[in-house]
């Protein structure tokens, strides 16, 4: 029960939508136990982000909240995936990407509760 929720600075296509889409649900598998048949994602582009003062490249900042338990090792694979995903589609850099995980023992799904 993943959801990946990403905040970019930039304009996302239709086609870049789906190629993120795609390649976000392949690299959630660097999260045991985790697929793309669970995953939840969410796009805001065109989000008014500032990075160190300034506006003037495109960032990104992107959540990804995680039914269990943390799992540092995997996460920081994650991370290089995410990085590259974003900056292959949208040119964002990856000193221009904050990516926050929350793991948490809490899920509602389909009217209760795991």
């Amino acid at each position: 029960m993943p959801f990946i929720n990403a905040k970019v600075s930039a304009a996302i296509s239709q086609e870049q939508e789906k190629q993120l889409k795609e390649r976000l649900g392949q690299a959630i598998t660097a999260i045991p136990r985790k697929s793309e048949q669970w995953l939840m994602i969410g796009f805001q582009d065109n989000y008014h982000l500032y990075f160190r003062g300034d506006n003037s490249q495109p960032s990104a900042f992107i959540e990804v909240q995680i039914y269990g338990n943390s799992n540092p090792p995997a996460f920081d694979k994650l991370t290089g995936e995410i990085t590259r995903i974003f900056n292959d589609i949208l040119k964002i850099t990856s000193d221009h990407i904050y990516i926050k995980y929350s793991p948490t023992s809490d899920w509602g799904w389909n009217g209760s509760n795991f």
